[in-house]
Order: C-alpha cells, then structure tokens, then sequence
C-alpha cells in the first residue's frame, strides 16, 4: 500500500528490471492482467494497481479524472521515484487514465493501449447489460452469477468457453468492489487530443469483436493522431482482449516492448 493524497493506493509488483505499469479498465482490479504478467514479468518490473477507488485501494472523494490521477501518479511517484522511466499499459477505461497519465507524467516511452474507450466513436453493443447489484444485495448468488456471466459475454469476451469459474470470480469481485463511476468519463471522448502528448512510441490493440468499437475503423482514426503508432487487431477475441486471446496479447507486448524506443 502506499499513502498518497489522503488515500493508500494498493500496488503489486512482479518481476525485475525497466517499470511496466498496467492498468486495469473499470470494473477492475489488477487481475484483469492475471494471464499477462508471468510472462511481461519474465523480461519487466511489471508494477500493476488497483486504481484508486478500485479493488483493494482507497476510494476518492470524487468520480473524477484529476481525483485519480492526482492519487494514483503521486503513488507511483513514492512507488519508483521521481523521473524514473517507464513503460505503460491500459485496458479500456485504464487505457485512457494510461493515456492522460503519459501526457500529465512525461517519462514514458512506450504507451499501449488495449481497448481504449474515451474516443467517442462508434459502440456496438452485443446484448443488453444484466443488472446485478439487487442479487449481491440479497445473497443470491446463483443470480448474481448468472448476470455476471450473461454481462461478460454482453461486453467483456466474445467466446463463451472463454468463461471459467476464475473468470467469473475476477469479474465478480471487481464489480462488487468498484466504487469509482467511470462510465461518464469513458463516454465523454477526449483520448484523441491526448495521443500526441503521450509517449514516443505508441502501440493500439483491440479484440476483433470489441463492443466498445469499431476497430477495423477506429485504428487508422486514431494512428493518424499520432507520428509513430502501431496498431494491432486480434480475431475471435473481445473487449477484454489481453484475457482472452493472453498468449498473443503477451508475445506482441514483449516484442513491442523489446524495440528501441525513438529518441
């Protein structure tokens, strides 16, 4: 845990060598990068939070970007020190605070982005989302899993056999510890004017049937905001690209991250 604007933010850390930070979308925890980090660990400090408001850490005052920005990059700062360099990572709504923290921070070379959300473009929603909060309320947790369940194939991974008993309790536990509102700042844009104040080299990533885009258009959209960006798109895989497809996820990231960054 580490102290910082009035809150603890909970860290966890694997591996030696160059920081890698990851974080995770909303709904979240740092276990939305459970399959990733033994092998990103293999060649990273990979430095992975529950961002504040999240999972084991502290919730802000506020369901704002400053608000947790402000706490989560002054928590790093403690974590590995001022100026040190590092590389970053998001996922959905942690793909946008990556993209504003690389603009606020600076010292960053690489940024990849994995379903980032805030680019207000097209959504293509697969099923309507299941309310769940009255079943946690009661106890019912044969209903609580059931729209867990349906909720994940709604918005979160594309195959249903992608789905096991961790995934459900991933999923679960996340949501019922999510006490930051990002659903307003996701749908309020903003990621395309951020992508040129982000990092020297910038890497895009989204599953073919991701929810909360259109990849196939949005990835020249928003390359073009950017000098030097790579994009990738993965088949047969969803929003919550790094779960599901996590072998191909894991060699593209430590090839990517395993080039010289430019000057």
């Amino acid at each position: 845990m580490v102290d910082s604007h009035g809150g603890r933010v909970a860290w966890r850390m694997f591996g030696h060598g160059r920081p890698l930070v990851l974080l995770h979308g909303g709904h979240g925890t740092w276990r939305h990068w459970i399959r990733n980090i033994h092998a990103l660990a293999e060649q990273r400090m990979v430095c992975v939070p529950d961002m504040p408001g999240y999972g084991d850490s502290d919730p802000t005052d506020e369901s704002t970007v400053k608000a947790l920005l402000e706490r989560l990059e002054s928590s790093l700062t403690i974590l590995l020190g001022a100026g040190t360099r590092i590389d970053l990572g998001g996922f959905s709504f942690g793909g946008l605070m990556a993209a504003h923290l690389a603009a606020s921070r600076g010292d960053v070379d690489r940024l990849a982005l994995l379903g980032a959300v805030g680019h207000g473009g097209t959504r293509r929603p697969r099923a309507p989302l299941l309310e769940w909060r009255a079943h946690a309320q009661t106890g019912d947790t044969q209903a609580l899993q059931q729209a867990m369940r349906h909720n994940l194939l709604a918005h979160m991974l594309h195959a249903e056999a992608s789905i096991d008993a961790q995934t459900l309790q991933i999923h679960t536990d996340a949501c019922l510890r999510t006490r930051f509102h990002s659903k307003h700042i996701s749908r309020s844009g903003g990621l395309q004017a951020l992508l040129r104040r982000t990092a020297p080299s910038l890497l895009l990533v989204w599953g073919e049937h991701d929810v909360t885009a259109d990849p196939a258009s949005l990835a020249p959209a928003l390359a073009a905001h950017h000098p030097r960006c790579s994009t990738a798109i993965l088949p047969d895989a969803g929003h919550w690209v790094q779960y599901e497809s996590a072998a191909a996820i894991d060699t593209l990231l430590s090839q990517w991250l395993a080039t010289p960054h430019p000057d």
